[in-house]
């Protein structure tokens, strides 16, 4: 347990933070920046290769995302890291239980779902497990 005086965080890890942090929301306004041309003039293109180029170009930004979150693992120590994938496991756990729930929710009439929602579900799942960790560790 850490005394009062003792700092949360060294300056290491703070600089990790930081850095990743700076990967991690450029690869998302890249994501942005390829989204909005993506959806707003994609669908309208004609059939062929570069309605399809256009379509799928923002997965350069979350390529990028992968990548950030894949640097950030590796400045991690080991207990980080079996906490992360913890953490992964358990939002993995989750967002398979409620996509499955719904695939039945569906036969019974609700409205197909797409899969875009499926990485909303993850995503919301990892960051929602995460900090309840967090403040669970840090209590």
């Amino acid at each position: 347990m850490r005394t009062r005086t003792e700092p949360k965080y060294s300056a290491g890890e703070c600089k990790a933070a930081t850095r990743y942090l700076r990967e991690l929301f450029g690869s998302i306004a890249i994501y942005i920046a390829l989204l909005v041309p993506s959806v707003t003039y994609g669908p309208a293109m004609e059939a062929g290769p570069l309605k399809t180029l256009a379509l799928i170009c923002p997965i350069v930004g979350f390529l990028l995302m992968i990548w950030a979150v894949a640097r950030q693992v590796g400045r991690m120590d080991e207990y980080q890291r079996v906490v992360m994938l913890e953490t992964f496991a358990l939002a993995a756990a989750v967002t398979a239980a409620v996509t499955f729930t719904y695939g039945f929710m569906e036969n019974a009439g609700y409205p197909r779902m797409t899969m875009f929602a499926v990485w909303g579900v993850m995503g919301s799942a990892w960051l929602v497990i995460g900090l309840f960790r967090r403040w669970k560790m840090d209590r």
